[in-house]
């Protein structure tokens, strides 16, 4: 058997997709701009091939395409120093954009790559070999942490992640941990960004600097991701 599956995803003209993935390390293997625009780039083992549509909305996209690596962490590093040369700064929200490595709750170690197309790439390291999203924490908190990681990741949808971040931490009779606190902190400000709440952003991104510079060495370490993206979101 020699089957393989090729994603052939949408975009409104090709040269910013290509100019995206060749920086990061892609190679242009086939472009055509006639009797339809299409191109196909290829990294190692990963061949993307896209397609072009006058019509298209980035913005409104949904495609998609999973990509399993084993060494996510080093891809992560390589994507974002090679986005920070091409665009000068490493690109968190817009189009293309960057997320957070982080290990969800389904045993994948993982990151989103958006392009220019609004294509989402979900990079990926398995972690586990049982692929089910794991039981919600029952703690308020981390409950919260878990519920809002999904919005905002897995089903992009920041202002969802936004509303439950906001309930967490505005309640009175119960206090998360400096660690919980900062983690909350710093997803939202990451989502107040992708909504383009700047003033929330900003507000945010205050706290958890505040917050991060209270954390002990060990609970600094807990945070590691966190702690990057953080750097990330003040640029």
């Amino acid at each position: 058997m020699g089957e393989t599956t090729t994603p052939i995803l949408p975009c409104r003209t090709l040269q910013p997709v290509l100019d995206f993935y060749l920086a990061l390390g892609f190679e242009v293997t086939f472009q055509q701009k006639s009797p339809n625009p299409y191109a196909v780039v290829q990294r190692g083992g990963v061949e993307l091939h896209f397609f072009g549509m006058k019509q298209y909305d980035p913005t409104a996209s949904y495609s998609t395409c999973a990509i399993r690596t084993d060494d996510v962490d080093g891809l992560h590093r390589s994507f974002r120093a090679a986005l920070k040369s091409a665009y000068g700064r490493v690109p968190t929200r817009g189009l293309p954009r960057i997320g957070l490595l982080k290990d969800t709750t389904y045993g994948v170690r993982q990151f989103l790559l958006t392009d220019p197309g609004g294509n989402c790439l979900r990079i990926g390291q398995p972690t586990s070999d049982d692929p089910h999203h794991r039981p919600a924490p029952k703690e308020t908190f981390a409950r919260a942490l878990h519920h809002a990681s999904l919005l905002a990741d897995s089903r992009e949808d920041p202002a969802g992640a936004a509303r439950i971040i906001d309930r967490a931490l505005g309640l009175h009779d119960e206090q998360p941990t400096p660690e919980q606190r900062f983690r909350l902190l710093v997803l939202r400000a990451d989502v107040a960004g992708r909504l383009g709440d700047e003033e929330t952003a900003t507000r945010a991104l205050t706290e958890a600097t505040d917050a991060a510079g209270r954390l002990t060495a060990p609970e600094r370490e807990a945070v590691r991701d966190d702690l990057e993206r953080l750097a990330e979101l003040q640029q």
